[in-house]
């Protein structure tokens, strides 16, 4: 009897390890905006990581927050570093890794606390004529297994994909202030 219910016990705690192989580890999110401005002035304002402060919903999360700037902001080697005692900020860096000029800027995430992690950004903006600019931000992110298994309970594209979405909104009233 007590075999069986060992023998049950372990196939238990085995079923989540075995589920969390068939489960994705990557995951990707793009938001996008039109903007009512020029597609220069557009990413002018937005290869300035120092401009994140103005329209990330995250910059925004601990007024209390301590920021440290390594470099010139605007070109790449340019490291934007947060430090804050809220777990939803937590602690680390972001570096700009590529600009191509009126079109795209890479970003390096990396996540020191609450949790490790180092993953890509981007944004990319669109000239859709004279006066309106497409404005993507997009974000890639891994859990390795078996962590893999919070794919089942939380809908990570879902929850950064609206607060990309609520920046870009930010960013339009930014930029389309009179």
């Amino acid at each position: 009897m007590l075999k069986k219910i060992l023998l049950g016990l372990a196939v238990v705690i085995a079923i989540p390890f075995i589920a969390a192989l068939f489960i994705k580890t990557n995951y990707s999110v793009i938001r996008t905006v039109t903007i009512d401005k020029p597609v220069a002035e557009v990413f002018d304002y937005v290869k300035h990581l120092k401009n994140q402060d103005n329209f990330s919903k995250w910059a925004q999360m601990d007024p209390e927050m301590v920021k440290t700037y390594r470099g010139t902001d605007a070109t790449v080697g340019f490291v934007s570093a947060w430090a804050s005692e809220n777990p939803d900020v937590g602690v680390g860096e972001q570096e700009i890794i590529a600009i191509d000029e009126g079109k795209r800027i890479d970003f390096e995430l990396r996540f020191i606390s609450p949790f490790e992690a180092t993953e890509p950004a981007y944004m990319t903006t669109e000239e859709l004529n004279a006066q309106q600019t497409k404005v993507d931000w997009g974000f890639s992110g891994h859990m390795d297994y078996p962590m893999n298994l919070m794919f089942l309970f939380v809908d990570f594209e879902a929850m950064i994909g609206a607060d990309l979405q609520q920046g870009l909104d930010t960013l339009k009233v930014v930029l389309e202030k009179p």
